[in-house]
């Protein structure tokens, strides 16, 4: 499936994600375990959640066994960038700076993080300025 057919996740199936993410790689099993242990979800949901996310090209499976391993096919960030594409390609222009506001204060932010969020800002300011100034 390629990524411009990919659908949307939902919010379990971003749960699972995460877990898979985390694991890099990992048995059902595993999934199910810790899936249950922080949402308090069945097997049985986890499987579904499992396999919608195969189905949609997030997750690739492979046989081990008497159980699967599961692997994510993308990278976090790429999968986040790409929501986040979605996300601001969906807001209203006038929301597109208080939204941006609210993820970073809801961000846990490294110093370098801070870093490159300030050279971005200046960059735009400039460019802002010369287009003002034209």
């Amino acid at each position: 499936m390629s990524p411009a057919e990919r659908k949307e996740l939902s919010r379990a199936e971003w749960k699972v994600m995460k877990i898979v993410w985390e694991l890099r790689k990992g048995m059902a099993r595993e999934v199910y375990t810790i899936a249950g242990e922080q949402h308090a979800w069945t097997s049985a949901t986890v499987k579904t959640l499992l396999k919608r996310l195969v189905e949609k090209g997030y997750v690739s499976t492979t046989k081990v066994g008497n159980g699967f391993v599961y692997r994510p096919t993308r990278s976090a960030l790429s999968t986040l960038q790409s929501a986040a594409d979605a996300l601001m390609t969906n807001a209203v222009e006038e929301a597109s700076g208080p939204l941006l506001v609210h993820m970073i204060e809801r961000a846990a932010l490294t110093e370098k993080d801070l870093d490159s969020l300030q050279k971005l800002i200046d960059a735009k300011k400039k460019s802002l300025k010369k287009r003002s100034d034209q």
